[in-house]
């Protein structure tokens, strides 16, 4: 953990992280009663990726082995309710992410999204919908672009 702001407040919450997890310059929010984050072994977050666990109940699992690219923002609630006839309409829901997964620079994965074990979510995207493992998602909304894909992490110095 490197520069990172992390806030829990609330009753009953549950945070992890696995061996070898490297996060830089992120603020992760767990907030409400009973709220869970595990972050899986080997995943790591570039710069100003943001990670919020809101709401009572919620929870966002991430698998191991994934990569975070800068500006990445995961979160299982809208923030502020939205009613009709005094209804609230839009409920927090949990997030989950697989094993392998690249979520690459400016990605937002907005609330119930379940993403499949190594897949690619493409620049800019904003993920409203399941992704199926192997895939490649792309665009505002999301969708799939690329199927039975698979990458590699290459390191260059």
């Amino acid at each position: 953990m490197k520069g990172c702001n992390i806030r829990i407040r609330g009753e009953n919450n549950f945070v992890e992280f696995k061996e070898n997890t490297s996060f830089r310059n992120t603020k992760i929010e767990v907030r409400g009663k009973n709220c869970t984050l595990i972050v899986g072994r080997g995943t790591g977050t570039g710069d100003d990726t943001y990670i919020s666990v809101r709401e009572n109940g919620t929870k966002i699992i991430i698998g191991e082995n994934c990569m975070f690219s800068r500006n990445s923002k995961i979160m299982t609630s809208d923030g502020h309710d939205i009613l009709t006839n005094g209804v609230r309409i839009n409920g927090a829901k949990d997030i989950v992410i697989g094993n392998n997964v690249w979520i690459t620079d400016n990605v937002t994965v907005l609330k119930g999204v379940t993403v499949g074990d190594g897949a690619v979510l493409a620049i800019n995207s904003t993920v409203t919908k399941d992704v199926p493992s192997n895939s490649i998602v792309a665009g505002n909304p999301a969708r799939v672009v690329k199927e039975e894909i698979e990458w590699k992490e290459t390191l260059t110095f």
